[in-house]
């Protein structure tokens, strides 16, 4: 761990204290940078607070006098349905600060694991769970870290089959390259990447959300089951000439369908692979 991280830990532990005091509260974790010892002098503090019953605002405004913040910077998320998030600078570090009912967790939870939510962005809140630093009732907290370490199949073929979903840019890469076209193609190619990563995310059991979604290459370095040198290739495509990062898209598609079929062959990739290798071909003028 860092000493940026380890900073913002020290600070997370002071931070919660007038939470925790009010019994309402069941458990505290810090996520994020702070928690996987990644942290720089421009992150942000972030942690978790869960209740029997969210406090009032009269509450959370008392602890976040106690820490010494400042005026709330911004304020997410419904009381009706058991979550409200706000941040505040405690010495100019933007703590930000999630206040969750269990019951509204639990459900969030059930969202992605039972419900096959495979687009929802709590997919980045249970890989934040995993990587947690509990902070108060550690023993609830491996309770959630047990049951969201078992990612059920039908999530992972579920975000598979749901991300089988390609542009085949390299069928009009000749018009593409004679156009202004330049915003399109790199939308293109982004949607393009993040359907890949959550094919891939889904062989190997691992939790996705495109919600500001960073650090790409440790991401892949999880995965046991990928394309090889796929870090550096993903950033490649950014970075080539247009005709060459076509041509690189279309091989990382096509050896991503391949471990599909070798992984989870009761998946239909046909629609997506009978699209590789297409070619349009200009029209002539008849006079």
């Amino acid at each position: 761990m860092n000493a940026a991280s380890q900073y913002l830990l020290k600070l997370a532990k002071r931070n919660v204290e007038p939470y925790i005091s009010n019994p309402k509260a069941q458990a505290a974790m810090v996520t994020g940078s702070a928690a996987e010892g990644l942290a720089d002098c421009y992150s942000d503090l972030d942690m978790i607070i869960y209740y029997d019953e969210l406090p009032s605002p009269e509450e959370l405004q008392v602890a976040r006098q106690q820490n010494q913040g400042s005026e709330v910077i911004w304020v997410l998320g419904e009381r009706t349905q058991g979550e409200v998030g706000e941040a505040y600078y405690v010495n100019g570090v933007e703590c930000q600060i999630g206040n969750i009912t269990i019951v509204a967790w639990e459900r969030e939870m059930a969202k992605v694991l039972q419900e096959l939510d495979v687009t929802s962005p709590m997919q980045k809140a249970l890989s934040g769970v995993l990587n947690c630093i509990p902070l108060y009732n550690e023993e609830l907290i491996k309770q959630w870290q047990a049951k969201i370490a078992h990612y059920p199949d039908a999530l992972a073929q579920a975000m598979v089959e749901t991300h089988l979903q390609f542009f085949p840019v390299w069928k009009s890469q000749e018009r593409l390259l004679t156009r202004d076209t330049t915003v399109w193609f790199h939308q293109v190619l982004v949607e393009s990447v993040q359907n890949i990563l959550a094919i891939l995310a889904g062989i190997n059991k691992l939790y996705y959300s495109t919600f500001q979604f960073k650090r790409m290459g440790m991401f892949i370095d999880k995965m046991n089951i990928v394309p090889e040198n796929l870090s550096m290739r993903m950033e490649s495509l950014f970075q080539s000439e247009r005709r060459i990062a076509i041509r690189q898209l279309e091989d990382i598609i096509r050896e991503t369908l391949e471990l599909v079929n070798l992984h989870m062959p009761q998946v239909d990739t046909s629609k997506v692979q009978e699209k590789l290798g297409m070619r349009q071909q200009p029209w002539k003028l008849i006079i």
